[in-house]
């Protein structure tokens, strides 16, 4: 895909995005006198952490998040993600960014999810006759995932509509997921 198609795309897809959600929230009025705000109530922290050691190779990722329940069926949230990389004497990266996410409960069991990832990517490649390479560029994921539910944590895998193999932090559009909010 092109740079301006994908860019359009995101932009289609965030208009989507907040009507869709704008049909999910409705205005309510408080009484400040006699009733306090429960907005702590409906928000659950949650993320991933991930430490990968091996022979030379390091890869250590952390991935807070925090959702906000509207109801029992829609939920909506943000996360941050940093990820380090490297095989000694070859390769590294840093990789950091954002996230928003939407989350779809039809039924207990069963959770949709919309997210829209915003990644920068610094890459250093290490060759001992060509010297070293850096490949520093950002990174748009658009998933659209499904998993199965039990309780706090979701189990499920999520489709990159945005990938392109060419220039893409991930080596698949389809990936596996696991969520746990708290």
């Amino acid at each position: 895909m092109k740079t301006n198609s994908i860019k359009n795309l995101t932009i289609v897809l965030s208009i989507f995005f907040f009507i869709g959600l704008s049909f999910c929230v409705h205005g309510q009025q408080i009484d400040q006198k006699t009733q306090k705000s429960d907005f702590w109530n409906h928000v659950r922290l949650g993320g991933g952490f991930g430490l990968s050691l091996g022979s030379g190779f390091t890869d250590i990722t952390i991935a807070p998040s925090a959702i906000y329940n509207f109801n029992h069926f829609v939920s909506l949230g943000a996360g941050l993600q940093g990820s380090i990389v490297s095989q000694r004497d070859y390769y590294s990266s840093g990789i950091y960014g954002a996230s928003i996410i939407t989350l779809f409960n039809p039924i207990d069991e069963a959770q949709l999810s919309l997210e829209l990832e915003q990644v920068r990517v610094n890459n250093t490649y290490r060759n001992p006759t060509t010297g070293t390479l850096k490949d520093n560029f950002w990174n748009t994921g658009l998933f659209v995932g499904a998993g199965y539910r039990m309780e706090n944590v979701t189990v499920g895998m999520r489709y990159n509509l945005l990938f392109n193999k060419d220039k893409n932090v991930y080596s698949d559009a389809l990936m596996p997921f696991i969520r746990v909010y708290f």
